[in-house]
C-alpha cells in the first residue's frame, strides 16, 4: 500500500486511520473555522491525523436556488485563512479545469466529485499539478473500473492518489454501500477512503434538495473500518439542522469523538496493532 503526502502529513501505507472532516460547504467564515478547530482537537485526543474539508462551491445541487457557497475566489481566501489558523492540510472539491490552477495554490488535496470521476481532463489536470488527488467513485461506477481513473492520473507521474467510496445508486433517491468495494479498490495499491456521510444521503429525496439518514453513519463507518479502509471522510457540523447544505446526513460534532474512538479501536484490531 502506497503512502500519500498531503501537505505536511503522510498517510496510507497500511498505517492507522486518518480523517477528512468539516462542513459540507463554507458557510459563515468564523463558524466554519470553529468547526475545523473542534474537529482538529477531537482528532488530537483520539490520536489520528486530521485534514480540514469544506467546499468553496457546490456545483451539483438539486435546485438552482440551493446554496452553493462563496465561490472560487472568496472561498479560497477563506480556506487559506483556515489553513493558516489550524495548521492542517485542506481538501476541497474542484469542478472544472479552470478551477484547477487557482485551487492548487491553496488546497493540499484536490478532490474530484463522484459525478465527475470519468472526466479525463479534470482528473488528469488535477494530478498534473503534483498535489495529492482524491477521486470519489461515481455512484454509477463499479469499483474495479476506478483503476482506469487511476491510470489517467498516473500518466502525469503523480503517485499521491486516493480513491473514495460513497455508495452506489440503488433505485430512486437511495444509495447503498457494497463492502466489497474496499478490498477491490485497495488492490490497486492506493489508499481508500470511506465517505460515511454522503453514503447515507438520499439524493433529491426532499424534492428540491437531498435528504439523508445520519442515524446509519456509525453502522456503515464501523463496517467500512472492519473491511480495512485507510481513511474516513465525514461532513460534520455543530448543528446540522442549521447547515446550508447536506444537513440531514452530517454528523453532530458532539457525537464525533465517541464514534472515532470506536473506529480507531476497530482499526487496530483489523491491522493487528
Amino acid at each position: 500500500m502506497k503512502e500519500v503526502t498531503i501537505g505536511n502529513l503522510t498517510v496510507g501505507g497500511g498505517k492507522g486511520l486518518f480523517l477528512l472532516a468539516g462542513p459540507c460547504v463554507i458557510e459563515d467564515p468564523e463558524r466554519t473555522l470553529m468547526i475545523g478547530r473542534r474537529a482538529k482537537e477531537i482528532c488530537q485526543r483520539v490520536g489520528i491525523p486530521y485534514i480540514f474539508k469544506a467546499s468553496f462551491d457546490k456545483a451539483n445541487r438539486s435546485s438552482y436556488s440551493s446554496f452553493r457557497g462563496p465561490g472560487l475566489e472568496e472561498g479560497l481566501r477563506i480556506l487559506a485563512h483556515i489553513k493558516q489558523e489550524l495548521q492542517v492540510p485542506i481538501v476541497s472539491d474542484i469542478h472544472s479545469i479552470e478551477q484547477i490552477e487557482p485551487a492548487a495554490e491553496v488546497i493540499d488535496l484536490l478532490q474530484i466529485p463522484a459525478f465527475l470521476c470519468r472526466q479525463t481532463d479534470l482528473v488528469y489536470g488535477a494530478a498534473k499539478t503534483g498535489k495529492a488527488v482524491n477521486v470519489k467513485k461515481g455512484q454509477f461506477m463499479a469499483p474495479k473500473d476506478m483503476e482506469n481513473v487511476l491510470h489517467k492520473m498516473q500518466e502525469t507521474g503523480n503517485e499521491n492518489l486516493m480513491l473514495t467510496e460513497r455508495g452506489f445508486s440503488f433505485g430512486y433517491n437511495n444509495l447503498v454501500v457494497d463492502m466489497r468495494s474496499f478490498p477491490i479498490m485497495r488492490r490497486f495499491d492506493y489508499p481508500v477512503i470511506f465517505d460515511a456521510t454522503h453514503s447515507v444521503q438520499l439524493p433529491g429525496g426532499a424534492g428540491t434538495s437531498s435528504s439523508g439518514q445520519r442515524e446509519f453513519v456509525p453502522n456503515l463507518a464501523r463496517a467500512a473500518v472492519a473491511s480495512g479502509v485507510d481513511g474516513l471522510f465525514m461532513e460534520v457540523h455543530d448543528n446540522p439542522e442549521e447547515a446550508l447544505s447536506d444537513g440531514p446526513n452530517m454528523v453532530y460534532l458532539d457525537d464525533l469523538e465517541s464514534l472515532l474512538t470506536d473506529l480507531v479501536a476497530i482499526d487496530k484490531i483489523v491491522k493487528g496493532e
